[in-house]
């Protein structure tokens, strides 16, 4: 079981910041041509076994393209506390490339409907972590009214350990009109190769709100199931 306390920081050089990374789960929106999107992960130490891994934030970057594309570029640091002899103190980890399109205009993009997107990209080798590459390929679908915001997610991959992988995740937001509305994210995946329970599944919830034109914040509180012997927390 997993509980930890988010903190996610949204910077753009300019616009609005209004992307939902670093949740598991995005939204179906991209940055407008030219701008530059940095986003921060949650902090904390997590517990593999007997291990205390210290997780610095994750660190994405978006730089928006023509064509209602943006470029997303993403990576990880984690620190262990615990070493055995000879182990590297720290990697570089979740590291990929991806390009993020949007391929319909909805109501995110202020125009009716729902707004769709698809995101798909390169999983990179870790530094001093896993050496595999994988890809993934994800379909987003958000719709928006006054009242709330829905992002579902659904994405296949194949993992840097050359397995096939499935993943699940919705966000629903408040009312987009308020300074602060209420988060709530619930997300699952599942190695396609194994049989049995999900590797993952995972309960958020926090509030999200534009602090300044250019920064938003969430807060939140994760609830994440995992196999014995292994748990965490930010």
């Amino acid at each position: 079981m997993r509980v930890a306390f988010l903190v996610l920081c949204l910077l753009p050089l300019s616009g609005p910041a209004l992307a939902l990374r670093p949740y598991e789960s995005t939204d179906a929106d991209v940055a407008k041509q030219g701008e530059f999107e940095l986003e921060l992960g949650p902090v904390g130490r997590r517990r593999e076994g007997s291990k205390r891994i210290e997780v610095a934030p994750a660190v994405i970057g978006n730089f928006g393209l023509e064509g209602d594309r943006e470029l997303v570029i993403q990576g990880q640091r984690e620190v262990a506390l615990d070493r055995e002899p000879g182990e590297p103190r720290s990697a570089i980890v979740d590291n990929g490339v991806f390009i993020k399109q949007v391929l319909r205009q909805g109501t995110l993009q202020d125009a009716s409907g729902p707004s769709i997107a698809t995101e798909y990209g390169l999983l990179l080798p870790s530094v001093n972590g896993e050496k595999g590459t994988g890809f993934s390929v994800a379909g987003i679908v958000s719709q928006r009214t006054e009242d709330i915001s829905v992002h579902l997610n659904a994405a296949l991959a194949w993992t840097r350990e050359h397995e096939p992988d499935l993943f699940l995740g919705a966000i629903l937001e408040g009312p987009y009109s308020w300074v602060v509305r209420p988060v709530a994210e619930v997300f699952g995946d599942r190695p396609q190769a194994a049989r049995g329970p999900p590797r993952a599944s995972s309960v958020r919830s926090g509030a999200s709100g534009t602090v300044f034109r250019s920064m938003s914040a969430s807060a939140g509180l994760t609830t994440e199931t995992r196999p014995s012997g292994s748990c965490a927390w930010d």
